[in-house]
């Protein structure tokens, strides 16, 4: 992270998706490459989300000790990942005190991406919180968190349905012109909510919930490939569907056990891997608290699939999701999301 103010904020909308391969070369162009996020900051476009870093429910830490985190942390930078996606509300505060804890001070070329936006009183139970004086104190209590000057990717958790866009968005800028963040992202969002927040601010990302089975958001992530917006999804892995941890049985399974065969892979890392060849805008994010399992989704990068892999495993498209309870191989940067309520995380 580059902890320096910087006065260079894209105003256009058209940001450049970069095709260079980011590490070991894949036989797919595209498939392992790199984003122009905003224009200014290069990723690689496989990272590592930090909600597997904290406890059920996004409560308290997962381990004991902090040092498996830190060890996981420091691996996946090691490792090539240039892109770390956290939230103040993981935790709480307990995610971002990690990424600061394991690897401040940021080597140059790391990005990293925090949220404000919710506010979490207990494993599973959140609200929202948009107002402009609510997202200024979450943007600077993340900023000592993380031991920074400046937040590369802010993003809004959740829009607030009693506040104005505008107000949300023009707090956002403000901190963005005062130096304290250098892009913004949103979470959750249509594409008309989209196309409604570019018109009020250079928007450089999107999270929404989408994997191979799970494609509800096709038409923000289209919006996205067109404006050259970063698409971070979520629950990428279907919350263990597609790593075997769903309903036995499960149609999608016909499908990827063989392609995973064929790949000496994993069905996980052939979901990763479909991600990465599906659009040139999609930076998956998955996380977890394994070492081994980080190596493993890492290594989706590498695979190749074939034309025909991929007419497939675009067909999953239309299997409905049978959404599981994660496990330790398959733990997703999500447990769930709701709206404007009190939720049981568990049950999205």
């Amino acid at each position: 992270m580059d902890t320096q103010p910087s006065p260079d904020v894209p105003t256009g909308p058209e940001v450049p998706v970069s095709p260079e391969p980011h590490g070991e070369p894949t036989a797919s162009e595209g498939a392992r490459g790199t984003f122009s996020l905003g224009g200014t900051l290069t990723v690689g476009r496989l990272g590592f989300g930090t909600g597997g870093l904290v406890g059920p429910g996004y409560w308290g830490p997962r381990h004991d000790g902090p040092e498996r985190s830190l060890t996981v942390l420091r691996r996946a930078v090691d490792r090539g990942v240039t892109l770390i996606d956290t939230a103040d509300n993981y935790g709480p505060d307990v995610a971002e005190e990690l990424v600061a804890r394991a690897l401040h001070p940021y080597p140059a070329g790391l990005v990293i991406a925090t949220k404000g936006g919710v506010v979490r009183t207990g494993p599973n139970i959140w609200h929202i919180a948009g107002r402009p004086e609510q997202l200024r104190a979450m943007c600077e209590a993340s900023l000592r968190r993380l031991r920074a000057d400046t937040i590369d990717l802010y993003q809004l958790h959740r829009l607030d349905p009693d506040v104005p866009m505008a107000d949300q968005l023009g707090a956002l800028l403000e901190l963005q012109q005062a130096g304290k963040i250098r892009h913004i992202g949103l979470d959750s969002i249509s594409a008309a909510e989209l196309t409604r927040a570019r018109e009020l601010a250079p928007i450089a990302s999107v999270q929404n919930r989408y994997n191979l089975l799970d494609r509800a958001s096709e038409d923000v992530l289209r919006l996205c490939e067109r404006t050259g917006t970063a698409f971070l999804p979520w629950f990428p892995l279907g919350n263990g569907t597609l790593t075997g941890g769903g309903k036995p049985g499960h149609p999608a399974t016909a499908t990827l056990t063989p392609i995973a065969a064929a790949h000496g892979a994993t069905t996980g890392q052939i979901a990763l891997a479909w991600l990465l060849h599906h659009s040139p805008a999609l930076l998956p994010t998955p996380g977890t608290s394994s070492p081994a399992h980080l190596d493993e989704n890492l290594a989706a990068a590498r695979i190749a699939l074939t034309a025909e892999e991929l007419a497939r495993l675009d067909a999953l498209g239309d299997v409905p999701d049978e959404p599981a309870q994660p496990d330790e191989r398959n733990e997703p940067d999500r447990w769930g999301e709701g709206g404007n309520r009190t939720v049981d995380e568990s049950d999205e």
